[in-house]
């Protein structure tokens, strides 16, 4: 008997010792905190996110899970002490290879934080979004919007049938086989529709070997402007079955790349494919750095 209540107390010293790693480890959990005194030599206390984050000279300096070197930016005696920073939630758990799934990079303050599921969860008056594990500043039940991107969303929600939402998850193998999901994220553009348009034989601009021109419209919102022309458009890409990707193909000739709205945010693209002249469905994977990924499934 006593050698199993022994085991018992081990048992529980080991999981509270795991729970109280820091954030400045190559582990992915983040050590709970309120003040400097309960993180290590190298850490601070993080004011509003509450969890023990590393100092920092440079990017050298942080773990691969927060590469980011920048200062705490939080009014208070540290505010321009330089902290190692995330970007996305891949990377928090441990990056593509990693199965874990329980941590989210905090939009509101650039650290590693285990994802909430209630606001009892969150620090100070943050309320939990539920749906992506973040805890938020303001209400984060789904609001209503009309129309289609942006909207009246939060940055990097999209807004379908009049509901403020995440974008779909994509499902299909594109996305499944794709190795670089630490380039996805929620502060790049979003590309909130994607649609076929049609499928022709062009041998001229597709060649002889795979002679069927697949035309795909991708539709996006940026907050940043989108290029004046489709040859200065980056880091969009489109992604085959394998997980292997190249630079999205875009015809130059007119109706192919058109930008609107407001500080040129929102476009509409246009994007060619060329398959095998038997070729009677396709499935293609699409994305922009920092942004979200898609799945397009065409028969034609």
């Amino acid at each position: 008997m006593q050698l199993r209540k022994m085991m018992l107390v081990l048992t529980a010293l080991g999981a509270m010792s795991g729970l109280m790693a820091g954030c400045g480890d190559d582990t992915t959990s983040p050590g709970a905190c309120s003040s400097n005194d309960e993180c290590g030599e190298s850490e601070i206390c993080h004011p509003t996110a509450q969890v023990c984050v590393q100092t920092c000279n440079s990017g050298s300096d942080c773990p691969s899970t927060a590469k980011t070197c920048a200062p705490l930016g939080v009014a208070g005696p540290n505010a321009t002490t330089n902290i190692c920073q995330c970007s996305t939630d891949v990377l928090c758990n441990g990056g593509t290879d990693s199965e874990s799934t329980g941590l989210v990079c905090s939009h509101l303050d650039n650290v590693c934080v285990t994802a909430c599921t209630s606001n009892a969860e969150c620090t100070g008056d943050r309320t939990c979004n539920v749906t992506t594990g973040q805890c938020e500043e303001g209400d984060t039940q789904p609001t209503s919007c009309s129309g289609e991107g942006l909207s009246t969303c939060t940055y990097g929600q999209i807004c379908s049938s009049g509901t403020c939402s995440a974008p779909p998850a994509p499902t299909c193998q594109n996305y499944n086989e794709f190795p670089n999901k630490a380039d996805l994220g929620t502060t790049g553009p979003i590309i909130y529709k994607v649609g076929f348009v049609n499928a022709t034989t062009d041998s001229a601009f597709c060649g002889a070997s795979a002679p069927k021109r697949l035309r795909i419209r991708i539709n996006a919102y940026s907050n940043t402007p989108f290029p004046d022309t489709s040859t200065e458009l980056s880091r969009f890409f489109y992604v085959q079955t394998d997980g292997g990707r190249s630079n999205a193909s875009i015809s130059r000739s007119e109706g192919n790349y058109t930008v609107t709205g407001t500080n040129r945010s929102n476009a509409e693209i246009i994007v060619n494919l060329c398959v095998a002249a038997s070729s009677t469905t396709n499935s293609a994977g699409f994305y922009f750095t920092d942004g979200n990924f898609v799945c397009q499934q065409s028969n034609y």
